[in-house]
């Protein structure tokens, strides 16, 4: 089984889980700058990052979320624009999907809304994982959490 599990968004990623393997990748999402300079999803860097490598089975899932109070109506338009685009990114691979709220997942492991937190237990849990969770706060790394 492998299992990507998806945090969608510009600023999201996608880890990739081999539970038979032990081994946990992490990949910032794919994104590049339009030809007007905003940050899109690079639609083709998602759709290789969920490219089945064997037989094996494979499923996706992603984190379910919804508007946040406070956020302009352009910007959660592009946000459910680049979700929309992971979902059909997902279809096209084929990929079973299950979709499980911010709520749900982090009350399973125990986490508070605090991004550190969340990446502590991480790294607690793998060892691989926790030197690709260091960084300071401002880095690429942190929002992996």
């Amino acid at each position: 089984m492998v299992i990507f599990g998806i945090d969608p968004g510009f600023s999201g990623a996608i880890s990739v889980y081999r539970p038979s393997l032990g081994l946990i990748e992490v990949h910032d999402m794919p994104i590049m700058k339009s030809a007007k300079n905003k940050t899109v999803l690079n639609l083709h860097g998602v759709l290789e990052l969920l490219e089945r490598e064997d037989d094996t089975p494979h499923m996706a899932v992603i984190e379910q979320v919804a508007a946040m109070r406070g956020q302009g109506v352009t910007s959660m338009f592009r946000f459910g624009q680049g979700f929309g685009q992971v979902e059909m990114a997902i279809a096209a691979q084929g990929l079973p999907v299950h979709y499980v709220t911010p709520q749900k997942w982090k009350a399973y492991f125990g986490l508070s809304r605090a991004k550190d937190v969340s990446r502590s237990v991480a790294s607690q849990r793998s060892r691989r994982l926790r030197r690709s969770l260091r960084g300071s706060k401002m880095t690429a790394e942190r929002r992996r959490a």
